[in-house]
């Protein structure tokens, strides 16, 4: 099994908070880490930009991946959310298991 490690920022610890618990509850990701004092820069429909986030670190697998990928924008209050996945079959087994037992949908 494949653990996908999912970044995507938010602009305040409240909508970061939010959209994690939703992933976790939607078993669209098995843990969300929450990380504040992100500093971005960017460009942005044509102007540079500079803004204090909060990094969001999702585990999930790549079975979930499209769900997740799915439903993000609807949870996320950017108008064009990241969503950058990196994957690493590369982890403790035990956590592997304990990913895909957390994520996998409920009958």
């Amino acid at each position: 099994m494949s653990l996908l490690l999912c970044l995507t920022t938010c602009p305040d610890p409240d909508s970061a908070g939010r959209l994690a618990r939703a992933l976790v509850e939607e078993r669209l990701a098995a843990c969300v880490s929450v990380l504040p004092g992100v500093q971005s820069t960017y460009r942005w429909q044509g102007a540079l930009e500079q803004a204090s986030e909060y990094l969001l670190l999702i585990k999930t697998t790549r079975a979930r991946y499209p769900a997740l990928q799915a439903r993000l924008p609807a949870l996320h209050p950017y108008e064009l959310p990241e969503l950058v996945a990196v994957e690493s079959s590369a982890a403790l087994p035990a956590y592997l298991q304990w990913v895909a037992a957390a994520t996998a949908p409920l009958e």
